[in-house]
């Protein structure tokens, strides 16, 4: 799928800001990741992934096809002076061009539902997960006052957003993300699915 980078990177910055820092500190008190690799799949801008760098040890691989986007994560990372721990990917999450088990902590926010092919996808983010390590994947808005917040703005530009949302993390799609997660082979994950929105946790157990 075709995203224009700008406007893309705009929408992060006016609307979503406010979301990535919470979503960092919840992925790291759920997960008790805080040192080693962490990739950020599908990153944009890499505004997750600098959030989670900013708050931890983590040296960052922000990962995502498109140039474009790539480049604004460089600019967003010399702004950010972790050029030392964060660095960009180009690949495609359906052939993540990383060793076996060499990711400690995976992370995604709203990228996997414009995969090609989840099953597919969610079968090298196992295989890149190091033993005892964790993806965290989905789509979440933090808490129940930003999502609100969120959805005041995205309703002015978009009137179908709230049904676009509830197609890719209702409570329909769980069944479907569950019999995805099985094909691929993924033995221990967890669905959490909440007012503020869906997650899908890995786990690559000995």
């Amino acid at each position: 799928m075709e995203i224009n980078a700008v406007e893309f990177d705009r929408m992060a910055r006016e609307i979503f800001a406010p979301v990535y820092p919470v979503l960092a500190e919840q992925i790291i008190n759920r997960t008790g990741i805080n040192r080693g690799c962490c990739l950020d799949i599908g990153c944009g801008g890499g505004y997750l992934g600098l959030a989670l760098a900013r708050i931890t040890d983590l040296n960052m691989i922000l990962f995502d096809e498109s140039d474009d986007m790539l480049e604004l994560a460089n600019g967003y990372i010399r702004e950010s002076g972790l050029q030392s721990r964060v660095k960009t990917l180009k690949g495609d999450v359906h052939s993540i061009p990383l060793d076996d088990e060499s990711i400690q902590l995976a992370v995604s926010r709203g990228s996997m539902f414009f995969w090609n092919d989840r099953v597919k996808a969610f079968a090298e983010i196992y295989r890149v997960l190091a033993v005892n390590s964790v993806a965290m994947i989905g789509g979440g808005f933090g808490n129940v006052e930003l999502l609100k917040e969120i959805e005041a703005k995205m309703l002015e530009i978009d009137p179908e957003w709230n049904e676009k949302r509830r197609q890719r993390i209702g409570k329909n799609k769980v069944e479907d993300y569950r019999k995805e997660l099985e094909q691929a082979g993924v033995s221990s994950y967890e669905i959490i699915q909440d007012e503020t929105g869906l997650w899908i946790i890995i786990r690559r157990i000995a």
